[in-house]
């Protein structure tokens, strides 16, 4: 015969477990507030980037059409002329500040015996490279060689080349030279920058 005492129940810890399910509860709470507090960021963030990608579209889009009513106000034929003049007189400056002195010193550092220079002619080209042209008398191809070589060799000249040559009544080698030439950046101490123009060098060939 079974017996069974009703008035007795199983011995349980709850406040054991009340405390866990709180701390779950409240664990819960805090990451669905942080889930929440995040997209509400996000969200706001969303609508200021949408805002200032429609505001530099428009500002893209209102100076595009500036850009275009500039352009066609704008005379080519009047901007060729100005920009010719710009370029004009941005050569007369750099050839104002061409010194003779330290162009001539590299010649006489460089010119052997038998070679003399008759005329020099320097120039600006488009691309602001000066080239210095020059007429010269050497007594033999030889001399005449030497004196491109030794020019290459002091680093101020590049792409030195002849571009005519012919003999004269004196048995003697004329020809025409043109380098690179790369001028100090500025004269020396109590030199005055020369305009350039055509200019005879001293030296002479030996007879």
């Amino acid at each position: 015969m079974l017996r069974t005492n009703l008035s007795t129940r199983p011995f349980y810890n709850i406040r054991a477990v009340q405390a866990v399910l709180g701390a779950c509860v409240a664990i819960v709470i805090l990451f669905t507030m942080f889930n929440v507090i995040s997209l509400v960021r996000l969200a706001a963030s969303q609508r200021s980037l949408g805002a200032r990608a429609v505001q530099a579209q428009n500002d893209a889009t209102k100076l595009r059409a500036d850009a275009v009513r500039v352009r066609a106000q704008v005379d080519s034929k009047e901007l060729e002329v100005v920009s010719g003049n710009a370029r004009e007189a941005k050569t007369i400056i750099e050839m104002r500040a061409f010194s003779w002195g330290d162009l001539l010193a590299q010649f006489e550092k460089t010119l052997p015996e038998n070679v003399r220079i008759t005329a020099v002619q320097p120039r600006i080209e488009k691309d602001g490279r000066f080239v210095i042209g020059m007429r010269v008398e050497a007594r033999q191809v030889g001399d005449l060689e030497k004196f491109l070589d030794d020019l290459e060799m002091t680093g101020a000249f590049h792409n030195v080349l002849t571009t005519d040559e012919q003999a004269t009544d004196d048995g003697l080698l004329e020809a025409v030279i043109e380098g690179v030439y790369i001028p100090q950046t500025g004269s020396a101490p109590g030199e005055k920058p020369v305009a350039a123009g055509t200019a005879n060098h001293g030296g002479a060939a030996s007879e």
